[in-house]
């Protein structure tokens, strides 16, 4: 593309956007024009020019990518680094029309929470007819151990989310209900303030209406569900855990309530109520806002093979000392075959007429609409009336898969559901420079208020991957929009503030830190040092190969083998090998993705904790440590020295970076304290392996020193004290026994004697074992006559010995912080 190409307006946006035939579209009018509540965001980017646009979708890329916004695709090759997707083109809602789906979308929220109130109390409508006994008790999502259990204010559903179509007159209906754990208002909050970044005076001109109000409606319910008398109440929020699909927005959401994110390991039951399991020891919680599945909540009355919840969850709930938002069991109003009762319940729930209706539907629970969806097939998408199975498009069918389906529906009807099939409605995205039709699916959303609900000015749309698809999920391929309601009045400039509550004490520091949050933090730390001096190691290496010729030098000899004695290189090349040969290995170990100590398994390693520990990590730290994954990713083919030499700085400085904001970030909690505890054992035992590989590489020699000195990053320190070349007694001094040099061991026994100090322990308690350990490490290096060790060039029985009692401190010292805080956390709070 030429430069006159670039810097010109735009033509037309709408030049080459085909609507679907027979569907509504959001932003053409049936004879073309385009309707007027979209004419003011189409002028505004028809005004700028294709590079304009460019740019503009990469910086909401960027901005999503730093923000380490995911959605794991359970078998995508991607697994859990899956970016979410997000286009530039918003879904725009004109005023009039939203306060009438406003409305039903409220109402659908009472109804809901009255239908539940009935199917966990009374029972009323099941006596009276209006709702088929089959379509409750043989649904696997009620609950029977949750009968007769009354939420506090009797609130079954706190957040409920409905996905919402168009047919083809432009009507809204909705063709799914969201009130387990329900998904998407996270990334909706995240879609709007990367929308509002790169569209700021798009935004502001169209006036559209905020998000604020919503989320701090949502978070003043919550905490007004505590039942305490007094006393800040605590909450938390229970994620599945990393490997959901969901859970970057867990992380996100945890952060904005200001809670805890926590996973049912975390928590447990003592005498009827709910406890975080903190260093500090039990900590009542008094609100759980979960994200897990009923079943998976409480194997004790559920799923017995679920490792996600907390035993004894439901007789705690039972007992009114926990709240749990959204109760548990109000997975049962989620089945599609409700919709068919819906107008019905609401006449004798509510006293009103369905203002928002559903999709069309059939349950097969009755022999009238059985026989309708049979002779019918063809026109609906038959869905199973209890579980999320796929859709099953009637006109799609072979002849052998309608027999199939119409024997399975006979033999099991009450599973079946038929819904009419929707042509959907499609809006404009952004496919380069240009605009393309896409199905799309409006997900709306209902908070519970002080006085009854709210429903948020907005929502999270979804559309499709292609144009054939009538299916639109994230699961297959589909992507993301900002929706924009827009105010009939100019909108109030706010920012999205944290929520805010009356504060009952003053805090110096959180104390809720989870045991399993510790161990994290923990291996986080030994992690990130393992990944550096390995980094340094291949580094020293690559910068003499890049140096040599076709000679190998003395200090490259004494390297290779150096490395050979850690286990890196293969045990032969201490005797015999070539410098491709060298170079190659240097490569495999850092690409191979499952070789054990190489580059890229470490950084997955330390990836995978990392993303567990997301919501304990400011933005910046995050987006540090996203770039550390990114910057480790495979590039094809071979390297050269060159560009090779260029990644591993490039993951030093990434590093660097992540220990800048370990040190000058972080509150000075228990949770920093056992990032710094891992990262110091983990130093301090690289430190005394690498010597010991060393004292092995030559007998009596020292072409390994300056090596040495180097992946300790000491070659400065040490010229600047000695001026001279490398000597044993002098680097083991430098490297064992400066408690100024922060790469010493002594400067880690320091400050590891400092952690153990200062770790939780019982009032009046005996010096833990840790801080016997730290001081039996510092006394053993105050001790030594490094004058005297190293007079023979290092290679006397004391220095070995010193060195291997080194390491079995290091060793006990790690293994006592692991029984005392992780293996026995529970154990040791009761």
């Amino acid at each position: 593309m030429n430069t006159a190409d670039v810097t010109q307006p735009h033509p037309s946006l709408l030049s080459r956007y085909f609507p679907f035939g027979g569907a509504y579209d959001e932003m053409r009018e049936a004879d073309g024009q385009t309707r007027s509540h979209w004419r003011k965001l189409i002028g505004s980017l028809q005004r700028l020019t294709p590079a304009d646009l460019a740019a503009r979708r990469e910086t909401a890329s960027r901005v999503l990518r730093d923000h380490g916004v995911t959605y794991n695709v359970y078998g995508d090759g991607q697994g859990l680094e899956r970016p979410w997707a997000l286009d530039l083109m918003p879904l725009i809602i004109p005023p009039e029309e939203w306060a009438g789906v406003e409305a039903g979308l409220i109402q659908r929220t009472r109804l809901l929470n009255a239908v539940l109130a009935d199917i966990y109390g009374p029972q009323t409508l099941v006596r009276e007819g209006l709702l088929p006994a089959a379509l409750l008790f043989a649904n696997p999502s009620f609950l029977r151990p949750c009968h007769g259990i009354v939420p506090a204010r009797n609130l079954f559903l706190a957040l409920h989310a409905m996905d919402l179509a168009r047919s083809a007159d432009g009507q809204w209906w909705v063709f799914s209900d969201r009130t387990q754990a329900p998904s998407g208002a996270g990334y909706t909050l995240q879609n709007r303030l990367v929308l509002s970044h790169v569209l700021p005076d798009e935004f502001r001109d169209c006036r559209v209406d905020r998000l604020n109000a919503f989320f701090d409606t949502a978070t003043a319910t919550l905490r007004g569900l505590a039942r305490r008398p007094s006393g800040q109440p605590t909450l938390v929020l229970l994620t599945p855990g990393p490997y959901n699909e969901t859970y970057f927005e867990h992380v996100y959401l945890a952060r904005y309530l200001g809670i805890p994110l926590v996973q049912g390991a975390d928590l447990t039951v003592r005498d009827r109520r709910v406890y975080l399991k903190t260093l500090e020891g039990l900590q009542q919680v008094d609100v759980i806002v979960r994200r897990a599945d009923d079943t998976f909540c409480d194997p004790l009355e559920f799923r017995a093979d679920s490792f996600l919840g907390v035993p004894g969850l439901v007789d705690a709930n039972r007992a009114g000392n926990v709240a749990i938002a959204n109760a548990l069991g109000s997975g049962v109003v989620e089945t599609p075959a409700l919709a068919a009762f819906l107008p019905s319940l609401c006449r004798r729930l509510l006293g009103e007429d369905l203002k928002l209706p559903s999709v069309a539907t059939w349950w097969c629970g009755q022999s009238r609409e059985r026989q309708y969806v049979n002779e019918h097939l063809n026109e609906l998408v038959i869905r199973r009336a209890f579980t999320r199975a796929e859709l099953i498009f009637g006109a799609r069918l072979t002849e052998r898969e309608r027999s199939q389906l119409h024997a399975d529906m006979q033999r099991a009807p009450f599973d079946y559901v038929g819904q009419e099939l929707l042509n959907l409605s499609s809006a404009p995205v952004f496919e380069g420079p240009d605009l393309a039709a896409r199905r799309i699916v409006l997900r709306a959303y209902v908070a519970a208020s002080g006085h009854g609900f709210m429903a948020m000015p907005g929502g999270l749309t979804r559309f499709s991957g292609s144009p054939e698809d009538l299916v639109v999920s994230m699961q297959h391929g589909g992507s993301s929009k900002d929706t924009w309601v827009l105010a009939s009045e100019p909108v109030t400039q706010l920012s999205l503030p944290l929520p805010h509550y009356d504060i009952i004490r003053l805090e110096r520091s959180a104390a809720e830190v989870p045991s399993r949050v510790a161990d994290n933090l923990f291996w986080l730390g030994r992690y990130a040092e393992r990944l550096e001096d390995t980094v340094r190691l291949l580094r020293s290496v690559l910068v003499r190969l890049a140096e040599v010729g076709a000679e190998e030098t003395p200090d490259l000899k004494a390297l290779v083998r150096l490395l050979a004695n850690l286990d890196l290189f293969p045990a032969r090349f201490r005797e015999r090998h070539s410098l491709p040969a060298v170079e190659r290995e240097v490569y495999a170990l850092i690409y191979q993705p499952h070789r054990l100590g190489a580059v890229r398994e470490v950084r997955e390693r330390l990836g995978s904790i990392a993303f567990a520990l997301r919501d304990r990590f400011s933005a910046d730290t995050w987006r540090i440590l996203n770039k550390l994954q990114v910057d480790a990713r495979p590039r094809p083919g071979r390297l050269p020295i060159s560009e090779g030499l260029e990644l591993l700085n490039l993951l030093l400085f990434d590093l660097a970076a992540f220990a800048g904001m370990e040190m000058e970030n972080m509150t000075r909690g228990h949770g920093w304290r056992f990032l710094d505890i891992g990262r110091r054992l983990e130093r301090a035992a690289n430190i005394a392996t690498l010597l010991q590989a060393a004292l092995t590489v030559e007998a009596g020699g020292s072409d390994a020193l300056e090596p040495v000195l180097e992946i300790a990053d000491s070659v400065m320190t040490y010229r600047r004290l000695y001026f001279a070349q490398p000597q044993w007694p002098a680097v083991l001094d430098l490297l064992l026994a400066d408690e100024t040099n922060p790469r010493s061991l002594a400067f880690q026994a320091k400050a590891l004697a400092d952690h153990a100090s200062n770790l939780p322990r019982e009032t009046g308690g005996v010096a833990a074992r840790e801080s016997q350990h730290a001081e039996t490490l510092r006394t053993m290096l105050n001790k030594a006559d490094f004058s005297a060790l190293g007079q023979w060039g290092g290679h006397t029985p004391e220095v070995r010995e010193l060195l291997s009692r080194i390491l079995n401190e290091l060793r006990g010292l790690s293994d006592s912080i692991n029984q005392q805080y992780f293996s026995h956390a529970a154990a040791q709070a009761s």
